[in-house]
């Protein structure tokens, strides 16, 4: 993905007239397939100044995809009064400078750490052990394998790397699952049993932390289904990283 960087300096006579058009010149971005997302934000020490953030698919899909496209019309229509106020548009890649802040605590945090991962997995994988539909799947299972999914939950809900330091990372975990053509049924089934093991070890039950954690599952178990099915073979990928708001499509 690519971010373009848009700096106006809008004097402040007009600056509500600015807002608005942008306002409406948002509806073009936000129909736009070749844009993931946009944000316009004034600053506080010089209000005149603004930068606009769009994030693009590339910088092909912004210049030829959306300024070639039937949203480029109405949203330049809108934003042209102000065209001559620009003081910088480029395009930036990403690099792997990265990181949330501490303001707000992980999912690995709020649910309790390690060790509740580890209540989870074990209450768990002691039901799965003797429900008939999963234990197919989980005949001579490791003894370590509740452990070793608490490490995968931990890290991927922003806890310590331990997966991927110990057990092979995400590459590992696709392997664990290729060729055994889990089913639909069984799936569910382990999602819900999983549920209710959250329930029962006490994990945090308020919507915004069940809603991300239970984003995950049905992401990870999905995932999961399609890895198993025949002709799969072993592939890497970057290890997923799940916060309050989810995980956007990985475009590999």
């Amino acid at each position: 993905m690519i971010v373009e960087y848009i700096r106006y300096r809008i004097p402040a006579d007009r600056a509500a007239s600015f807002e608005a058009a942008y306002g409406r010149a948002s509806a073009s971005l936000a129909a736009a397939s070749e844009c993931v997302d946009y944000e316009l934000s004034r600053c506080v020490d010089e209000p005149e100044s603004y930068i606009l953030r769009i994030t693009w698919n590339s910088a092909e899909d912004h210049l030829e995809g959306f300024r070639g496209g039937e949203h480029f019309p109405p949203f330049f229509a809108e934003i042209k009064p102000y065209v001559g106020d620009i003081q910088e548009m480029r395009h930036y890649e990403k690099t792997a400078v990265r990181g949330d802040g501490g303001s707000v605590p992980t999912l690995y945090e709020w649910l309790g750490g390690g060790e509740a991962l580890e209540r989870l997995t074990s209450a768990f994988y002691r039901e799965v052990l003797k429900d008939d539909l999963l234990i197919p799947l989980f005949a001579g299972m490791d003894p370590h394998h509740p452990q070793h999914v608490a490490l995968w939950l931990g890290e991927v809900l922003g806890g310590p790397a331990a997966y991927t330091e110990h057990q092979g990372g995400y590459r590992h975990m696709v392997s664990r699952h290729l060729g055994r053509g889990i089913r639909e049924d069984q799936r569910r089934r382990w999602v819900n049993l999983l549920m209710d093991a959250a329930d029962e070890v006490g994990l945090p039950t308020d919507p915004e932390f069940r809603a991300a954690f239970a984003g995950y599952i049905e992401w990870g178990t999905r995932l999961a289904v399609i890895n198993s099915r025949p002709g799969v073979e072993a592939y890497d990928a970057p290890m997923p990283k799940w916060n309050w708001g989810g995980h956007p499509p990985y475009r590999g």
